[in-house]
């Protein structure tokens, strides 16, 4: 019995595993779970939209109807956080949230793969958004986006310690982005595997547990319940990040 729970751990789900080795040149372009996810959640997004689409009919279909209220949502974020000038970067914007929340969603799954609990994934996005947003800046502002670091009107003798503690405060922001994703899609997917265990091994032990294995079941159901609006959420949040960012630097805050 012992050795059955050293084998079932609740991280076994976040390993990767190779599907279809290919190596290319001494590089590694080799097929995995997480990939075939990634993938997964890139078409499955595109098929929803296609779903969505007036179909000889002026009265919309209920997937019309969801897909409008995405849209709003995100046209929200954005309107609220570049206001006008944010209509060149939204389709950007909404691709960005579509395939964020696909991601988390699929990984809801029992047996699929959370692409975004892997910090491999999320720093990644979010050194390509980091690095596209400075170059946006750049192009916006010249020289004059590096007045970021340094705020007017400050003394002389602290310009050194305020730009280090500037340049420091922007640049943790890639982190920040990264990891909340990250660590709120592993600690949920860790705390459903755990409870969903416990609630089995009651069930396997016969007798009055079995009965009361029930407890640990509704928790978990309440839980899935939750990890769903979770995963909404940090995608919503991902993106409105995203656009604080870009603002910061369009307006250089």
């Amino acid at each position: 019995m012992l050795t059955n729970f050293i084998l079932v751990s609740p991280l076994e789900q976040f390993e990767i595993v190779t599907l279809a080795p290919l190596t290319l040149a001494g590089l590694n372009f080799s097929l995995t779970n997480s990939s075939l996810f990634m993938l997964m959640s890139l078409f499955t997004s595109l098929f929803w939209l296609s779903l969505s689409f007036y179909k000889n009919s002026l009265v919309p279909t209920e997937w019309q109807l969801l897909k409008e209220f995405f849209y709003s949502v995100t046209a929200g974020i954005v309107q609220d956080n570049l206001g006008n000038k944010g209509e060149f970067y939204f389709p950007f914007i909404f691709s960005l949230h579509l395939f964020l929340l696909f991601c988390n969603l699929i990984g809801m799954v029992p047996y699929s793969f959370t692409v975004t609990s892997h910090i491999t994934f999320t720093f990644t996005l979010a050194l390509s958004i980091f690095i596209g947003i400075n170059i946006i800046g750049i192009q916006t502002h010249g020289i004059k986006f590096f007045s970021l670091f340094l705020p007017r009107g400050v003394p002389l003798p602290i310009v050194p310690l305020l730009i280090t503690i500037e340049f420091l405060s922007y640049i943790v922001k890639v982190f920040t982005l990264s990891i909340r994703l990250f660590a709120n899609m592993t600690s949920g997917h860790t705390l459903l595997k755990i409870i969903a265990g416990f609630a089995w091994t009651m069930l396997s032990a016969g007798g009055l547990l079995a009965v009361f294995h029930l407890i640990p079941l509704g928790l978990l159901v309440a839980l899935i319940g939750l990890e769903l609006a979770i995963a909404s959420l940090q995608a919503y949040v991902f993106t409105l990040l995203t656009c604080i960012y870009l603002n910061d630097v369009l307006d250089l805050h």
